[in-house]
């Protein structure tokens, strides 16, 4: 007897798309139609051409690469440089809260060697480059501002109301407003590193130019090492990423004192315990002597002296005698008797005190 029953469907495979016809094609066309349609964020831009900073952290230097790099000085070699970094973070975050008159707060997220040609190949766009120079070492660096932290500043010195975050506005430069207001904090930005660098060693750090190209910010060769400190800018639900980097050519002229080890803080002046000080050296103790002559005699006849014995000094009764304070020659002055003791006249000064 012949089966009627129509043979079973056979099971589609799982995740393959609906063919023309089928229940569920329409749903795939317009799917598709929606993804095609849909424009991606700045964010996402970052992340497809391998800009995105916390995958690019996260992947390890291996093979060639990773034998190249080896060969790169290390920030740790210099022990002073992080002092320096940990210095501008506490200065820089007063100044931008007096700049913004907003509560601010400043973090060092870490220090790093990279090759410039690298690191101008890395730089998220849009950004801002600051192009500036240290007058004294003849030699330039970059301060780079992202595009978040730059709405946020503009977002928060033309008024906008906290509790939203600035908005991103894709596909145009920056306006001259924009450009101006960055300049302004860039400025401070350099004046803390020149505060933070004084301690150390004087420097001015000047801004020359704002870019917006990397192409244009090129101030040392692709393959010359720099220094490369991240610093993150929080203002309440608003900020964004800052970079500061420096060439080793930068940095040469200060090498030596940046590879010393760090011997506790020396910041700021406490002008009440320099005048303390200075009214107390004049009320100290300083044991002085009257040298009469002096001569030079073999240690053989200095052991074979017996009480009684003259030393024969080459000096008369009224001829100068020096006063010293240690080894230093201090006043030249005329011996003499006051009551029972012996005492000398102070006649003139002598060796580094004449000109005081």
């Amino acid at each position: 007897m012949a089966d009627d029953t129509p043979p079973p469907e056979e099971a589609k495979p799982e995740g393959e798309a609906p063919k023309e016809g089928e229940p569920g094609w329409d749903d795939q066309v317009a799917l598709n139609e929606a993804a095609s349609s849909r424009v991606l964020n700045q964010d996402e831009i970052d992340s497809l051409l391998g800009f995105d900073e916390a995958g690019s952290e996260a992947a390890a230097a291996s093979g060639i690469q990773a034998i190249v790099n080896s060969g790169m000085v290390s920030y740790e070699r210099l022990p002073m440089l992080e002092v320096v970094f940990d210095r501008l973070v506490r200065v820089m975050s007063t100044s931008l809260r007096n700049l913004t008159s907003d509560n601010v707060e400043v973090s060092l997220d870490n220090i790093s060697s990279i090759r410039f040609g690298d690191y101008l190949n890395s730089i998220p766009l849009p950004a801002m480059l600051g192009v500036f120079k240290a007058e004294e070492w003849d030699n330039y660096g970059l301060v780079v501002i992202d595009s978040s932290l730059i709405y946020s500043i503009v977002d928060v010195l033309l008024g906008g109301r906290r509790g939203t975050a600035a908005m991103r506005i894709e596909g145009r430069p920056y306006t001259t407003i924009e450009r101006n207001l960055v300049e302004r904090m860039a400025n401070v930005i350099l004046g803390d590193l020149t505060a933070a660098f004084d301690p150390l060693s004087p420097v001015t750090f000047r801004l020359e130019r704002l870019e917006t190209n990397p192409r244009f910010a090129t101030i040392a060769r692709p393959a010359n090492a720099a220094i490369l400190a991240r610093l993150r800018v929080d203002m309440d639900d608003r900020g964004g990423r800052m970079e500061l980097l420096l060439p080793y050519a930068t940095l040469e002229p200060v090498r030596e004192l940046l590879l010393q080890m760090f011997m506790g803080e020396k910041f700021g002046r406490d002008t009440i315990w320099e005048s303390h000080l200075a009214t107390e050296l004049w009320y100290t103790d300083l044991p002085v002597h009257a040298v009469l002559d002096e001569v030079m005699i073999p240690l053989g006849q200095i052991m074979n002296w017996k009480v009684g014995d003259k030393i024969m000094l080459d000096v008369q009764p009224n001829s100068p005698v020096e006063v010293r304070c240690g080894d230093l020659s201090m006043f030249s002055a005329k011996i003499g008797r006051k009551g029972k003791n012996i005492a000398v006249r102070i006649d003139g000064k002598l060796g580094k005190l004449v000109n005081l």
